[in-house]
């Protein structure tokens, strides 16, 4: 009989290029940094993952790896338990670093436990579907539906990193993204190329007035389109009322205004547009305050890597529909394998109610066999083939961990790139 247990785990970081995008935090580095995730068994199947590649990431998947050699690809519970024992939730601190914590709460290292299960939980159902001949998809219920739609994601951008004595760092083909005018050109270019029906643009870089004017030049230039505006939280509760007043009539949701749950219940007491999250609604915990206080956060902006992964997402999906609330999914700078994880568990969740983030138009590079991934008409098609449905390239592997070894970046650092560009910024949230 040939065994199914696993053998080995292999860990690989990666780096690939990022356009000089501006947030609340700051700007991004010239490198993305994820991981790959390689699961192998006895009889020499692979199950993949990809995740996040910072460094205490890497010591986390490290820590727990041995844990899972000798265990079936189908003992996920055993594998948490494992997981849970080894990786100790630590109460501060962040992959990224001081202040941009509040930015992107699933780099925070207290979610490291549930990143760690995330990350080997899909690659085990990679193993499963291949055992079992079926999609992920089906192992989570089945699809709900055969294709999952996603957004235009905006950003206001540089046209070229501040290093210029890198090759690395030449301008990128966006050009630069600051007037309105500039956002609804590259809104055009988006969804021309990817067929996108909605717009999400990331504010809280620029001063709120010309974040709302470059909102209403979207408005104006595609009408019906769905519209969402995400400040990071970097605005205070005036602001984000007065922002809201402004673009009456514009906005589909409302995406983390205000900081904190209470600022965010200060704002949805004084407006009718749902607001949504993924930055204070982030675990069950969380998601029970809000309830406490009356849902004031309308939409969970789930993110499966630092949930714990596609089967708790499922679970999340169902109590948002109890409790009346709207679920799409947040996105990060990823490539196929993560993207293709994410639309496996959007089409297995008949409760998504609105199209989901993507960073993907942002990256060139790629990991998977065939190259990038193809949207067709704004959505991703749900693959059919046994497993995750999609396999590693493993000279693209070698190129983007050769990345890795050269860029010089381990921890992701928005406040400090910033910094070689305006020495006085403090990242203080919120600024306006």
């Amino acid at each position: 009989m040939i065994s199914h247990a696993i053998r080995h785990v292999r860990v690989t970081p990666i780096a690939f290029r990022d356009p000089p995008l501006l947030n609340a935090a700051g700007i991004h580095e010239p490198w993305a940094l994820r991981s790959i995730i390689e699961i192998e068994t006895a009889c020499g199947r692979v199950g993949i993952n990809e995740t996040y590649g910072d460094l205490p990431m890497l010591d986390a998947l490290a820590k727990a790896a041995p844990a899972l050699q000798g265990l079936s690809p189908w003992d996920l519970n055993t594998m948490e338990d494992r997981v849970a024992a080894l990786v100790s939730p630590a109460k501060t601190g962040s992959e990224f670093l001081g202040e941009q914590i509040s930015l992107a709460p699933g780099t925070h290292v207290s979610k490291n436990v549930a990143k760690v299960i995330s990350a080997f939980e899909v690659a085990m159902l990679d193993l499963q579907g291949q055992l079992a001949g079926a999609p992920i998809v089906d192992l989570l219920g089945g699809a709900a539906r055969d294709a999952v739609p996603f957004s235009a994601y905006l950003f206001f951008k540089h046209a070229e990193h501040i290093d210029k004595t890198r090759t690395e760092y030449l301008p990128d083909p966006w050009g630069e993204g600051i007037t309105p005018e500039q956002m609804v050109a590259q809104a055009r270019r988006m969804i021309d190329q990817y067929g996108f029906k909605s717009i999400k643009l990331k504010a809280g870089a620029l001063p709120p007035e010309q974040e709302v004017a470059a909102m209403l030049a979207l408005a104006q230039a595609f009408p019906g389109a769905p519209l969402r505006i995400d400040p990071n939280a970097n605005w205070t509760v005036a602001t984000s009322l007065k922002v809201v007043e402004q673009l009456r009539g514009v906005l589909e949701y409302y995406e983390d205004p205000a900081p904190g749950l209470n600022g965010m219940a200060a704002v949805a007491r004084e407006s009718d547009v749902p607001l949504a999250t993924n930055m204070v609604v982030t675990d069950y915990k969380e998601f029970a305050e809000n309830v406490r206080l009356g849902c004031p956060v309308r939409i969970v902006l789930s993110d499966h890597h630092y949930w714990g992964g596609l089967r708790t997402t499922q679970q999340l999906a169902r109590l948002c529909q109890t409790f009346d609330m709207g679920l799409s999914m947040h996105s990060n700078s990823h490539l196929g394998i993560s993207l293709t994880a994410m639309t496996h568990l959007a089409a297995s969740v008949p409760h998504l109610a609105y199209a989901c983030d993507t960073h993907y138009p942002w990256q060139d590079d790629e990991v998977v066999q065939g190259g990038r991934l193809k949207f067709e008409d704004g959505s991703l098609r749900v693959p059919r083939t046994p497993g995750l449905g999609v396999q590693i390239d493993p000279e693209a592997l070698a190129r983007l961990h050769d990345n890795y070894q050269h860029c010089g970046i381990r921890n992701r650092d928005d406040l400090g790139q910033m910094r070689k560009y305006d020495p006085t910024f403090t990242g203080k949230q919120p600024r306006y």
